[in-house]
């Protein structure tokens, strides 16, 4: 049985200065999405964000880029669900993932923000019961809070970038199976992904971007 997903938001940062940063990985799934399936973004200032609608398989989808900034992403999510009058277990959000390495993706339901600001946001202003695509962007190592901050705010270097968007075209190619199939099986297709070169098994735990 298929997942009902009414409304795709992905998390990131609106000034061009961002656009190309490790952050900004759910706007670029978003972004892409739309291209996929004909949609195109508009401006909403009702909703704090930028919206478009697709048919996915014949499913029609909501897309939302929050322009609140990560840290008050849950603001404009919660505006775009009372509007829509969405449940909240029809929502995806997507997001940078530091626990995950470049080329690895992970869907999964509920749990908490694991140090995510933007996902900090959307649990406080709509809970946590959403589906959650988390795109591996990499962690800079042990450090300080501002080298993670630099890390997630930086481009990725050539070779991890290209990872990372072609991690986001597998995620692609897994939103009708989702929709339509459901999730135990879009979960089985994306962890059936080749190896990444010089990957090694990493722990989802805590700490999440900022």
């Amino acid at each position: 049985m298929g997942q009902p997903i009414d409304l795709i938001a992905g998390l990131g940062n609106p000034e061009p200065k961002y656009l190309t940063t490790r952050h900004n990985a759910g706007f670029w799934f978003v972004d892409a999405l739309a291209a996929r399936y004909g949609g195109r973004f508009s401006p909403q200032k009702k909703l704090e964000g930028d919206t478009a609608e697709v048919s996915i398989e014949g499913h029609r989808v909501r897309l939302l880029k929050p322009t609140t900034y990560m840290n008050e992403s849950g603001r404009s999510l919660a505006k775009a669900m009372n509007y829509y009058k969405l449940p909240l277990g029809n929502v995806l959000v997507v997001h940078d993932e530091l626990d995950l390495p470049p080329g690895r993706v992970k869907l999964k339901f509920d749990g908490g923000h694991a140090g995510h600001n933007g996902m900090r946001s959307v649990i406080e202003h709509v809970g946590a019961a959403c589906w959650r695509l988390r795109i591996g962007v990499g962690h800079p190592g042990a450090g300080r809070r501002e080298e993670v901050l630099a890390h997630v705010l930086r481009r990725a270097d050539a070779a991890e970038e290209e990872l990372i968007l072609d991690t986001i075209r597998d995620a692609l190619d897994v939103v009708p199976v989702f929709l339509e199939q459901g999730a135990q099986i879009a979960q089985s297709r994306l962890n059936r992904r080749k190896p990444v070169p010089g990957d090694a098994p990493t722990q989802d735990s805590t700490d999440g971007s900022d």
